[in-house]
């Protein structure tokens, strides 16, 4: 993974230092869908003096380059998603988590597949549900 991490900075032209490696690191295979707040937290207990500034700038430059998603689901804050395949999302408006969720809604298999909708030109995809989860419903 470390090397994986070192080709991914470099490759969207950050220097690689040992904190921006712990937040790929934190990011692979997180389903969670962390926040920056989220990631700063959990990098702040192995390196102190990181800032905030540094995780968020890091989370912005990877979204921008296609290496994480970012997720606008979350009324209160962004949300990051490691996974790039295109997928819907699920969000509980009680408990706040995010979900990947499988539904019959069909994506195309790249972005090189849609080249327009409806003569507008596609970039990206989402396909976000809100309601309540699965656990939160039943506590109802």
């Amino acid at each position: 993974m470390s090397n994986d991490c070192t080709r991914t900075l470099k490759e969207i032209g950050l220097k690689v230092t040992p904190q921006r490696q712990a937040i790929l690191r934190l990011l692979d295979g997180n389903k969670s869908h962390p926040s920056a707040d989220n990631i700063y937290s959990e990098i702040l207990k192995e390196y102190p003096a990181i800032s905030f500034a540094t995780v968020y700038n890091t989370l912005s430059k990877l979204g921008n380059s296609g290496k994480i998603q970012e997720l606008d689901i979350d009324p209160r804050r962004k949300r990051f998603d490691p996974c790039t395949v295109p997928h819907a999302h699920f969000y509980c408006r009680a408990c706040g988590n995010v979900f990947d969720v499988v539904c019959n809604v069909s994506f195309p298999g790249s972005m090189d597949d849609m080249k327009a909708v409806e003569e507008h030109q596609v970039d990206t995809i989402h396909l976000n549900f809100k309601g309540l989860c699965k656990d939160c419903a039943q506590k109802q």
